[in-house]
């Protein structure tokens, strides 16, 4: 297996993790509190389409930087939508190079990021939901050498809060949390900051 490939079977993962929290939402949800803070559901789910556009955008070899998807109903049910059809791109035999507005990077990193970004927010939406559905270890086994790689200490307290102690000892999924500074003990609505600008990396 390629690195592509690989990192297009990785993205796979995370998607039919993440549907599973998106399939839960409904528009009465939308002003529910997030792990992000300051950030409501519909805020959050606005960022996460912008990022399947781009990440979508990325499998034909460019992505166009730009700003977060504005509202729109029926926001939820067309976020499901291209959760879907994002694996099914990526699928289709993407280029070797992808370009992030004039920096070319290699493709299977970003197919790497987007694995990241939709686990990540998977989990962001089913905390926000009050669901029990927690990364799968293996899966952020996987994740962990991705995520530290791409955060670098630039990205601390702009897309990410410091990394959360004492999860040294702790199982993949909550040593992946901790290091993206998600709190899995605080309340909601109270854990790390995201933003929505910049090229798509996890946030």
């Amino acid at each position: 297996m390629n690195a592509l490939d690989g990192a297009v079977e990785l993205l796979d993962r995370s998607l039919a993790y993440t549907r599973v929290a998106l399939a839960a939402v409904s528009d009465d949800d939308l002003g529910r509190p997030t792990p992000c803070a300051g950030w409501d559901l519909d805020r959050l789910l606005a960022h996460m389409e912008d990022a399947l556009d781009a990440f979508g955008e990325g499998a034909a070899g460019e992505v166009r930087l730009r700003g977060a998807a504005t509202a729109a109903a029926p926001r939820v049910r067309r976020l499901q939508r291209k959760a879907c059809d994002l694996l099914g791109v990526w699928s289709d035999d993407p280029p070797p190079r992808t370009r992030i507005g004039s920096h070319p990077v290699d493709t299977s990193v970003l197919a790497l990021a987007a694995a990241l970004e939709i686990t990540v927010h998977g989990w962001d939406v089913a905390r926000s939901l009050g669901l029990d559905h927690p990364v799968p270890d293996d899966l952020a086994d996987r994740l962990l050498p991705v995520a530290r790689a791409l955060v670098t200490p630039a990205d601390r307290g702009r897309r990410f809060a410091g990394p959360r102690p004492g999860a040294g000892r702790a199982g993949p999924a909550v040593r992946l949390l901790a290091f993206l500074g998600r709190d899995l003990t605080g309340p909601v609505g109270e854990d790390s900051p995201i933003t929505d600008t910049g090229p798509p990396v996890a946030s």
